[in-house]
């Protein structure tokens, strides 16, 4: 347990001192975010912190796994989906990549993690094991490159995208922790959710509102991708863990799905950047940044994660437990007028 607090703090303390120094390199370098008409914030500020969260969650997987926390598969998918999704963001970050080789690099990347995962597992439908064989692998490669993509898409605020991540993988952690106290999980496997949480923790220290320094396409694409291949894990631990996640995810999947739909009927080019989400409504409306990531770290906590847990307790059905988790947030989409015309 020593050993663990340890490595805790060091990745922690790593993604905290990282961030400043990749503060200090982007204003050196002139590396900002300049405000524009599509931006939710006013001052230019440095870009590209996430690489802190990348380096300092990344480097800790082959300690894990050779100390029997970790399995070889699930290190190997983390590794080189999560490298492979942070270099293309990074160059995205300093530079342009084109959407069509971004899209090529991410699908890449997802099936780089499903080969070393075994793809999509059998799934849990009001009951009844589902496996939808080489269609679900599909389908989960789809789904990867989505949740790297909405990510991206919902870092628009001060700390959001930090909060969301922080409450996701305490959830996950705490859903492995339940588990194994009723004795139907051996391995410490809640330690790997756990470790991507503190390793965003630090470098929250610097994106808190007002953010200091903004994660960029190199951490969120990461964040998206990595919460995507643990929720997968999950799913081979425990059928049901799949709906947990996606409990969980349910603010940023939510609000970026209706979004997406809604500017997808109206034939507009959803890969442009745009202002038109629930999240980035609410901060205009609020004038501020803090009280709609105060009220996404709420939602998380109070409404979100009872469902996930009384899902992975198995006391609920999943798809029954994803529908009135999510009912609740479609309703605050369509109040705060997400994917509506700006």
């Amino acid at each position: 347990m020593q050993m663990t607090i340890l490595l805790l703090f060091s990745v922690a303390c790593v993604s905290l001192f990282m961030t400043g120094a990749l503060r200090r390199y982007a204003l050196t370098r002139s590396l900002m975010d300049i405000p524009n008409a599509r931006s939710s914030h006013s001052v230019p500020t440095p870009r590209g912190g996430g690489v802190a969260i990348v380096v300092a969650f990344l480097v800790t997987l082959p300690v894990l796994t050779w100390a029997n926390m970790l399995s070889w598969d699930v290190m190997w998918a983390l590794l080189g989906a999560g490298t492979g999704v942070a270099v293309i963001g990074f160059l995205d970050d300093h530079g342009h990549i084109p959407a069509r080789w971004r899209l090529l690099g991410h699908f890449t990347a997802a099936i780089w993690a499903l080969f070393w995962l075994g793809g999509l597992p059998p799934l849990s439908l009001f009951g009844m094991p589902l496996d939808l064989g080489w269609i679900g692998h599909v389908l989960a490669a789809v789904y990867l490159v989505w949740l790297l993509n909405l990510y991206n898409f919902m870092d628009g605020i001060d700390g959001v995208a930090s909060v969301e991540a922080i409450c996701v993988c305490l959830g996950g952690a705490l859903l492995y922790a339940v588990l194994g106290f009723t004795g139907s999980l051996q391995t410490p496997v809640w330690i790997t959710p756990l470790l991507l949480a503190v390793a965003v923790v630090g470098f929250l220290f610097w994106n808190f509102p007002p953010a200091r320094i903004f994660m960029g396409d190199a951490g969120s694409g990461f964040l998206g991708i990595t919460l995507g291949i643990l929720s997968l894990q999950a799913a081979w631990v425990a059928p049901q863990l799949l709906w947990s996640w996606l409990i969980l995810l349910g603010v940023f999947v939510l609000d970026a799905t209706w979004t997406l739909m809604r500017r997808l009927l109206r034939g507009e080019k959803v890969y442009e950047a745009h202002r038109s989400h629930a999240y980035q409504y609410a901060s205009r409306q609020f004038g501020n940044h803090l009280p709609v990531t105060l009220a996404v770290l709420g939602i998380n906590l109070l409404w979100l994660l009872p469902i996930a847990l009384w899902v992975g307790l198995g006391e609920l059905n999943g798809m029954l437990g994803l529908l009135i988790a999510y009912f609740p947030l479609l309703v605050l989409a369509v109040k705060f007028k997400a994917g509506g015309q700006e």
